[in-house]
């Protein structure tokens, strides 16, 4: 997808991910999940501006801000909005479609196919998603995300709101595919 897709607002961007398939070195699979961040939003790293962690947020659309959450895991986010402006896309889950020998390999602990992606810190360990890629483009390179495929139905996507943070916890920011079973938390009766 061009960097265009990207120069949009987050709360287009991140609904429209859904369905999309992200790949890293032919290991990926389908998005399922993501979080959406802007500058106005106190749980997002620009809230109070920019610091040496979070510059990548004000620069250009489409690049990579991966970060070190909890001293655990890395978290994969796709920066969005005009430069100047920032607003980031988690990517919380996805679908685990190609490469999956090597994901099982990356991720031994994981159960079943289900728990390799199902969550942000477990797809980028799968995905081998690291802060080397911190500031790249993710329309070139390794590391690149594909549009849904011509075949591919539009998703049924639901906004819930976000999980796993503390402040702005009302906002419905969480997009889900409706019908998948890769999420990192499934979808109370009350969401569907």
């Amino acid at each position: 997808m061009p960097r265009s897709f990207y120069d949009r607002s987050v709360h287009d961007v991140a609904p429209d991910l859904i369905g999309c398939r992200l790949m890293h070195d032919g290991v990926g699979g389908i998005i399922v999940e993501t979080e959406a961040y802007n500058q106005e939003d106190p749980a997002c790293h620009a809230y109070r501006g920019p610091t040496e962690r979070n510059r990548v947020m004000f620069g250009l659309p489409g690049r990579a801000y991966v970060y070190f959450s909890y001293g655990m895991h890395n978290l994969f986010n796709i920066v969005c909005e005009h430069e100047g402006k920032p607003a980031a896309v988690l990517i919380r889950a996805l679908e685990p479609t190609e490469g999956i020998d090597e994901m099982r390999r990356r991720r031994a602990a994981a159960r079943d196919l289900h728990d390799l992606t199902n969550g942000p810190g477990k797809l980028t360990q799968a995905l081998a998603i690291d802060l080397s890629h911190y500031g790249r483009p993710v329309y070139r390179g390794a590391l690149k995300l594909y549009g849904r495929s011509a075949d591919c139905q539009e998703p049924g996507i639901i906004a819930t709101p976000r999980i796993g943070i503390r402040t702005g916890t009302r906002r419905k920011w969480r997009y889900c595919a409706a019908d998948s079973k890769y999420l990192s938390r499934r979808l109370t009766r009350k969401e569907r």
